[in-house]
């Protein structure tokens, strides 16, 4: 497995800092693209990333995505608008090299500003004996609108 010579150690040294990397690169306003060549480094390169959304028809689907793939759905939708995601909170389970992290998150057109949804991603990462990988992310969220529903 290749290793990128540019990783950062300390993005890649904890669950928490990877995790910590991951909402931090997502997050910013709509006229800074996002750095996507640091993520990559984030990611086994066999990684998925998995939204449980509505596909054409309304129906929900799981939308099992590369990194490649999900970078190209949703690079116009980031630069369309400021986006910023946090986490708000977390269950972790650990168990040798492997790791389960459910983390609960919101996410605003500002840093802390007003929800526009709130989520959950369940993280699946994996530790080689040097440093984390993050080999999957599944993830669904409700809309303000929904919010305000309940």
């Amino acid at each position: 497995m290749s290793k990128a010579v540019d990783v950062r150690p300390e993005d890649v040294a904890s669950i928490e800092s990877i995790i910590a990397t991951d909402y931090e690169l997502i997050s910013d306003r709509a006229d800074e693209p996002r750095d996507w060549h640091r993520m990559r480094t984030l990611f086994h390169p066999n990684a998925h990333l998995i939204p449980i959304e509505r596909d054409s028809d309304g129906k929900v689907i799981a939308n099992v995505m590369t990194l490649d793939e999900f970078i190209k759905s949703r690079t116009p939708l980031l630069a369309a608008g400021a986006f910023y995601e946090w986490e708000t909170a977390r269950e972790e389970r650990r168990e040798g090299r492997m790791a389960h992290v459910w983390s609960s998150y919101e996410a605003a057109r500002a840093p802390g500003g007003e929800s526009i949804r709130r989520g959950v991603n369940s993280i699946q990462l994996w530790n080689d004996g040097s440093r984390w990988w993050i080999l999957s992310i599944t993830w669904d969220a409700i809309s303000a609108a929904q919010i305000q529903a309940v």
